[in-house]
């Protein structure tokens, strides 16, 4: 399956961006093209696993969850990552956690209520004894939150237009 994606495509991505209570026929009237078409590109861009979801985005800042950190986990390699993945998992703060290359095996993305929520927060992280040790980075600011549109523009583009 290609990976591409065309002007319409992301002209449609973006649209659902910027409202994603928007239904394939108003979708269809702002982009000028057929319902059928939208909805065609719907389903190949989600078969293709471009578009993962239709949820709303949620805040975790506004749910009261005002920290956020990025820890970077060592764990006893004879363990493995499954084990403590799903350690991680039973984790409500640990909000997505990826395997990385460096002086760390796991780096997570997790949130806390305050400084001393973030303490309860790693200590159950810890607890597992698969992990041997962790390193903390509290966020003091979001300089650039999570964005895709960028991206999609400059897939859109092709390489030689970028």
């Amino acid at each position: 399956m290609s990976s591409e994606i065309d002007a319409l495509d992301a002209r449609l991505i973006s649209l659902l961006y910027s409202e994603p209570r928007i239904g394939v026929l108003e979708s269809s009237r702002r982009l000028g093209v057929a319902r059928g078409t939208v909805q065609a590109r719907l389903d190949r861009l989600a078969a293709r696993g471009v578009i993962r979801g239709h949820g709303p985005d949620v805040d975790p800042a506004a749910l009261g969850y005002t920290v956020t950190a990025f820890v970077t986990l060592e764990i006893r390699q004879r363990f493995g990552h499954d084990p403590v993945s799903t350690h991680l998992k039973a984790i409500p703060e640990v909000l997505e956690a990826h395997t990385i290359t460096g002086s760390g095996d796991l780096m997570c993305r997790i949130v806390a209520r305050s400084n001393a929520d973030l303490q309860r927060v790693i200590d159950r992280v810890m607890s597992f004894e698969g992990i041997v040790r962790s390193s903390t980075i509290i966020a003091l600011e979001s300089q650039i939150p999570y964005r895709v549109l960028p991206l999609v523009a400059a897939a859109a583009a092709g390489p030689g237009d970028r």
